[in-house]
């Protein structure tokens, strides 16, 4: 089964179960309320019903815990999950910008970068065409980096605005179609690099794959040059660090292309200088058909990671503790692709909702690393 099959399928399915579409619901331009795949459409702000604390955000843990650390840290008394931008085909790869105090993120059937500037919600376009780009992420200089799946590369977009190429191809072959990001203290850039920007035309540009294997690559800060880290992934997606980076996680979406194969995250040891891996081992796994397909870590090492395709019920975002245990989970009412950190305080929580971007305030903050 391909990811679109898969797709298509497990749409079908949790529309069928829990949504009727709205007759005569029209697309809806970016930046206006209206949400076309629901029968009642949801205005920018608050979601309707919202009361504090707002019960879309479920704690698995018991009420007197549910403050402290060991609870769900985003389980308050004065939040509400918001929506403050709509009018995508697919948003993803959200990353923060402090210096325009901005979340770029990528629209990835229309072929642009978004821009949600946080002080006035004014929502514009970045870059179009963006080479269908999906994870984006800042290096240590604030430059922009992004995954291209059309162009099948990761690329550095420059202060002055020109476009550096920091990786495409390995050991004389094109990638297959680079999808998300991280960049560690030293300035190494690790990526993932699965088939499904080249699986049709929706998300990139159909083509065949070049590299046999959908691999976890490093690329060293001086060189520049690009090493296989992890080649035993089915289809490697979200990927990052821990707070101390000691840990690398990276999820597989396997599942897509096959019942059998795994929907769920990893965790390895890491040594981000010479680029090492070890001990692998499954650091949590996601309620089949729903798949997980981005992540970030907060300064206390509780792993953020967005869920959906599946049972609409699990559509949102899951908060585990860095052993693994699920503290709580925010329900969104479409799914999920990624989530970055932002704000001043990078206390508040930016969601990649399909055709919606959402934000909800934490008591939680995000590593200092995008």
């Amino acid at each position: 089964m391909n990811r679109r099959n898969f797709l298509a399928t497990t749409a079908a399915a949790a529309a069928a179960a829990t949504i009727k579409a709205a007759s005569g619901a029209t697309v809806t331009p970016f930046g206006q309320t209206g949400a076309p795949t629901l029968q009642t459409p949801l205005p920018l702000g608050p979601l309707p019903g919202a009361r504090y604390p707002d019960s879309r955000l479920e704690s698995m843990k018991k009420p007197k815990v549910s403050f402290g650390p060991t609870g769900f840290p985003a389980f308050a008394g004065t939040m509400a999950v918001e929506r403050v931008a709509t009018g995508f085909r697919w948003a993803e790869g959200p990353v923060y910008i402090p210096a325009w105090r901005c979340v770029m993120f990528s629209d990835i059937p229309n072929n642009r970068i978004m821009r949600f500037s946080e002080d006035d919600g004014h929502v514009s376009v970045f870059r179009q065409p963006s080479m269908n780009s999906n994870g984006n992420t800042i290096d240590r200089e604030g430059r922009l980096l992004t995954c291209e799946h059309s162009g099948r590369r990761v690329t550095r977009t420059e202060l002055d605005g020109s476009i550096t190429i920091i990786a495409d191809t390995y050991d004389g072959k094109k990638l297959n179609s680079p999808n998300d990001l991280v960049v560690a203290s030293d300035g190494s850039i690790w990526f993932v690099d699965p088939g499904y920007g080249i699986g049709g035309y929706y998300e990139g540009i159909k083509a065949e794959k070049e590299q046999a294997k959908n691999n976890v690559y490093r690329v060293d800060p001086k060189s520049g040059d690009i090493k296989v880290v992890v080649d035993d992934f089915v289809e490697p997606n979200g990927i990052t660090f821990s707070a101390d980076e000691k840990k690398l996680y990276v999820i597989d979406t396997g599942f897509t292309d096959g019942p059998d194969n795994p929907s769920h995250i990893r965790v390895f040891d890491v040594d981000i200088g010479s680029g090492k891996v070890s001990n692998s081992k499954v650091f949590a796994e996601m309620p089949k058909p729903s798949i997980t397909d981005g992540m970030r870590c907060d300064r206390d090492g509780r792993i953020w990671c967005s869920v959906g395709w599946g049972d609409p019920n699990e559509d949102g975002v899951r908060c585990y503790a860095s052993d693994g245990d699920l503290l709580g989970k925010i329900h969104i009412p479409e799914t999920v692709a990624n989530v970055c950190f932002g704000g001043q305080q990078r206390n508040r929580l930016y969601i990649c909702g399909s055709s919606s971007l959402y934000a909800v305030y934490t008591s939680a903050q995000g590593a200092m690393k995008p």
